[in-house]
């Protein structure tokens, strides 16, 4: 038996290329046909009902306007509702049916149910749900000082996503809904100072090739990858969750403009009413999948020269709890009192995997501030 694996491993990757070398040119023609076909005979978005969550700002709130415009009845959730009004108010503007807001913790099960459940008591059906919730950071493992933020990331990232999709499965199949995710190139593309965001993202994308057979077709399932998204860094709050001591961004909240993020918006809602398994922007960043898997070194050494001026490690210290760069700005204000009420500790969550986030660190520092304006991952 090794000896027969011994020569597959020789023979079945270079058979399979050339079989595809081949077949690429009919294939091509097949998928722009398909293209151009539910383009034209897409779904009818028009009165569907659309769950977003992670809506309160970012490719969350672009999401939601590219729905408006299709004139369907959206239901925004986020953590803090304040900032929900305002969106909907646009949204109304341009063509929502009607706009349901409702606060919420994507990482609570309960408050996933209870805002599923408000959707189908209002509305009586779920068409789509985009989830969009993400947190990122730009610190490299070892500066890490407290280990209390990692649960947080892999809870916003990956359980942020499934218990929504997980609640909303059932009515979903009733009407052969949608189910769409905002994923990233780095689920296997990874770059420094994102491990463990570029763990949970290969995570999210695994749980949904994965879902997509179980649903066997029942609900559909839209997988949107993205590389490089322009955001405004500085217009964004810094958060500080009980019981660690950490600085980081919550990208969901972040106020985010530029084409970019509006191409990339586009692009979702409009390959989720093609029924597009994949959405990805740009879609060139796949070639380095065969780099990946035929010729893993020669992409590890390209990444090292594009990214050898980094040997310095210039860090924005988000996530390290140790103090920000000199450079920083110097408008280091806490976070205002007026914080809604339903931003609560994750560590609150009655799961028993986040009990060690009940134990608040020793130290009484804690700081919030602005990082140094850079581009980084939605």
């Amino acid at each position: 038996m090794d000896l027969v694996n011994s020569v597959l491993n020789f023979v079945v990757p270079p058979a399979s290329l050339v079989m595809l070398a081949f077949a690429w040119p009919a294939l091509t023609f097949i998928n722009t046909c398909e293209w151009f076909y539910n383009s034209f005979f897409g779904e009818n978005m028009e009165d569907k009902v659309v769950i977003i969550t992670g809506a309160s700002s970012g490719i969350g709130e672009q999401i939601a306007y590219e729905y408006a415009k299709r004139k369907a009845h959206l239901v925004l959730v986020a953590r803090r509702e304040n900032r929900l009004w305002g969106i909907s108010e646009n949204a109304r503007g341009l063509g929502a049916k009607s706009v349901l807001i409702t606060a919420a913790d994507v990482v609570k099960e309960a408050d996933c149910r209870r805002f599923i459940t408000e959707t189908v008591n209002l509305y009586g059906r779920v068409d789509h749900l985009v989830n969009t919730a993400s947190l990122g950071h730009t610190f490299y493992l070892e500066e890490a000082t407290d280990t209390n933020v990692f649960p947080i990331l892999m809870d916003i990232n990956f359980w942020g996503n499934v218990y929504p999709t997980y609640v909303a499965l059932p009515y979903l199949r009733q009407n052969k809904g949608r189910v769409i995710v905002n994923a990233s190139v780095e689920s296997w593309l990874p770059l420094p100072r994102m491990s463990l965001y570029s763990a949970a993202k290969a995570a999210l994308v695994n749980f949904y090739e994965t879902l997509r057979f179980e649903v066997n077709g029942d609900v559909g399932v839209t997988i949107a990858t993205h590389g490089w998204i322009g955001t405004e860094m500085t217009g964004g709050r810094f958060m500080l969750e009980e019981g660690a001591e950490m600085q980081w961004k919550e990208e969901r909240e972040v106020h985010a403009s530029g084409s970019s993020v509006e191409d990339f918006a586009k692009l979702i809602v409009s390959g989720a009413c093609r029924g597009d398994p994949y959405v990805k922007y740009p879609s060139w960043h796949d070639i380095f999948l065969l780099y990946r898997v035929f010729t893993p070194n020669v992409l590890q050494w390209t990444f090292r020269m594009l990214l050898a001026d980094q040997g310095a490690r210039r860090t924005s210290f988000i996530g390290t709890g140790r103090p920000l760069l000199e450079s920083t700005s110097p408008r280091r204000q806490p976070l205002p009192e007026s914080t809604s009420p339903r931003r609560q500790p994750l560590a609150e969550s009655s799961s028993p995997r986040r009990q060690p986030l009940l134990e608040p660190t020793s130290s009484p520092r804690r700081r919030v501030g602005p990082v140094p304006v850079q581009q980084q991952m939605e």
